[in-house]
């Protein structure tokens, strides 16, 4: 009876007596599993990147605009435009479907200035829940408070960028700037919301929105003194859009005198949609380049079975040796099973760790370099699922002719070339 340590030794002995086979065997297995990984790595990098960019949006947001209402439905001729009001805005907040409503001015045509510098930001009149509705992070000082909307006072809260801006490192709260020749005290700060250059949402400038709709006021013909540029909400039900759009669409057809099943007057942008949709785009995408993965990862397969049926083949006469001198079957299945899960698991393992190894250092050169794009990550079942199928292959592959040979009498086991 043979002992677990002397079958090791046989095929440590074995494998090395073929050196250049059985590395280029191992490193057909750890490329085809490296590649899978860093594939399905990468499909799940663009989708973290994309849910990150909508979660600096905010949660469950629903953003509307003033639009177009067409004179006949799906026709683009004859459009009476229109612009949403504080009228809309109270009228949405009665709405059981909505949880959080607020109503937004924003112009890019005003000019910022303080005493060290100027700059032109993009200036948004918000309401005090504002950043309920978005993510808004604070950094220093306050927001906008209910203070601040009925006195109408002239405050401001600036975005990042804005603060570098304009104050190159000095204090700024408490501190003066105007807006286009208005001035305005600094109350507060917000944090970074983008990623990488994107700064856009960085270099912003909020005041009272009753301040903004009586100093600037959006401009134009036929439009109300008291138009707003957005309203934006969230459902009651969290990550469900439809009862909420269904309510709004309602209430603004009624207030602008069109039929609210005109789809084509409304003008928003549903982040809850947008978010079901890039997860469908990138469970295609997992699919696909998992499957590319799997292609390759199956040469390896193959390389694996190939290379267990030659050994098994080559050494027909040594397992009818080995029986004639009293080798058991189990032994010599044991040495076979042991051979194909060592080539599998040690170049499985090798092919995780390059391709971890390579994704680490990706995730530290481009984290927050590339927006909406995280670099591609270590996907832990992907690993499990590619040692583990290689593992069968290779068990398969190598007891399979094995048992078939051990099951031959050591004379004709012997007889074979």
């Amino acid at each position: 009876m043979e002992s677990f340590g002397d079958i090791f030794g046989q095929v440590m002995q074995a494998m090395l007596a073929n050196k250049l086979r059985t590395f280029l065997t191992m490193f057909g297995i750890a490329w085809g599993v490296g590649s899978l990984l860093v594939l399905v790595g990468l499909g799940e990098g663009f989708r973290s990147g994309q849910r990150k960019n909508l979660a600096d949006v905010g949660n469950d947001v629903i953003m509307m605009w003033g639009g177009l209402i067409p004179a006949v439905p799906n026709q683009h001729t004859a459009q009476r435009p229109y612009k949403l009001t504080p009228q809309d805005e109270a009228d949405m907040r009665q709405l059981p479907e909505l949880r959080a409503v607020t109503a937004v001015l924003t112009r890019t045509d005003l000019y910022e200035v303080s005493q060290w510098s100027n700059t032109s930001s993009q200036v948004i009149g918000a309401e005090p829940n504002f950043p309920v509705v978005r993510f808004v992070p604070l950094i220093a000082g306050r927001f906008l408070d209910e203070g601040d909307m009925v006195n109408r006072r002239r405050v401001a809260v600036l975005g990042e960028k804005t603060v570098q801006l304009l104050f190159s490192g000095r204090p700024f709260l408490g501190h003066s700037i105007t807006v286009n020749g208005t001035d305005f005290m600094v109350i507060g700060e917000t944090g970074s919301t983008g990623h990488g250059d994107n700064n856009s949402d960085n270099q912003r400038v909020f005041i009272p929105l009753p301040t903004m709709q009586e100093l600037f006021a959006m401009k134009g013909e036929n439009i109300p003194h008291d138009a707003l540029s957005s309203i934006q909400y969230q459902s009651a039900t969290r990550g469900d859009s439809t009862d909420a759009k269904a309510a709004v669409h309602r209430v603004i057809a009624r207030n602008h005198g069109f039929d609210p099943t005109n789809q084509d007057a409304f003008d928003e942008w549903d982040t809850i949609r947008t978010s079901k949709l890039v997860d469908k785009i990138f469970d295609a995408m997992d699919v696909f380049l998992g499957g590319v993965g799997v292609v390759t990862l199956g040469l390896g397969a193959v390389g694996i079975i190939n290379i267990m049926l030659v050994a098994v083949t080559e050494r027909t006469r040594e397992i009818g040796l080995r029986k004639a001198l009293g080798a058991t079957r189990r032994s010599i299945l044991t040495q076979f099973f042991l051979e194909g899960l060592l080539l599998t698991t040690v170049s499985g393992a090798v092919g995780i760790g390059i391709s971890a190894a390579f994704m680490g250092v990706l995730q530290l050169l481009l984290t927050d370099k590339m927006p909406g794009f995280d670099p591609p990550r270590l996907v832990w079942w992907s690993a499990a699922l590619a040692l583990g199928s290689l593992a069968i292959c290779g068990v398969v592959a190598g007891v399979y002719p094995a048992s078939q040979a051990a099951a031959l009498e050591p004379v004709e086991a012997l007889r074979r070339e």
